[in-house]
């Protein structure tokens, strides 16, 4: 008879046993609040004119070629995207429909602040804000995902990509964007270094954020 082994994990609601999980009320009040900050790292990142993220590359192009507003662009793309997870057997979760919600609510708030706050950023300021909203934007990533209530719909377009095809995730994530990126230039979109930067930087900062106080279980498993 083969002896077969059994690794234990940390305590039920622990990590590594020394941090607690969250109750209900910090987990809905860090979803919001991350969703938030994610929303304002966008604008900054957008308003910086450097260069938008891969997504919202696709969203500004959207924006300019309809007349719609940005947050009504951002909503209807979620929905687009949140229909693809029918095939791929995707369920939302209460943080999926938080997040395509309340950054749709909030992206032209955050926009018309900064508008009023530096209405023209020079080069001196638009560098500095877009580097800032990119960290900012992994550490907000880190604290909505930690509290595990659900992926946003541009990560369970992922998730569920990886699932069905088998192939690893950066292949996945690079196809994904490199077909928003290119479709965003073509609609009129803003590329720029901070595009590029993004795609590179963030995995790193979503992982040097990921402290047990914004996610004390990890971000997966």
């Amino acid at each position: 008879m083969t002896e077969r082994t059994t690794v234990a994990g940390p305590p039920r609601g622990t990590s590594g046993g020394s941090a607690p999980a969250f109750g209900p009320v910090r987990r809905a009040t860090q979803l919001v609040l991350g969703l938030l900050l994610f929303t304002f790292s966008m604008a900054m990142v957008i308003h910086s004119g450097q260069g938008n993220t891969p997504w919202d590359v696709l969203h500004e192009g959207v924006v300019r070629t309809t007349g719609l507003s940005f947050g009504w662009v951002v909503l209807a793309t979620s929905l687009v995207v949140l229909l693809c997870w029918i095939p791929l057997r995707q369920r939302p979760g209460i943080g999926t429909v938080a997040n395509a919600l309340i950054i749709a609510l909030a992206i032209d708030p955050s926009l018309a602040l900064l508008e009023r706050v530096a209405p023209d950023p020079g080069l001196l300021a638009a560098v500095p804000l877009a580097l800032t909203g990119i960290v900012l934007n992994g550490i907000a990533t880190a604290a909505y995902i930690g509290v595990r209530l659900g992926p946003g719909t541009r990560d369970g377009l992922m998730t569920g990509l990886v699932a069905r095809t088998g192939w690893p995730v950066w292949r996945i994530r690079t196809a994904i964007e490199t077909v928003v990126v290119v479709t965003g230039v073509l609609l009129g979109g803003t590329f720029g270094w901070s595009t590029v930067l993004f795609a590179l930087a963030i995995g790193p900062v979503v992982q040097w954020s990921s402290w047990k106080w914004l996610a004390p279980r990890g971000l997966v498993g």
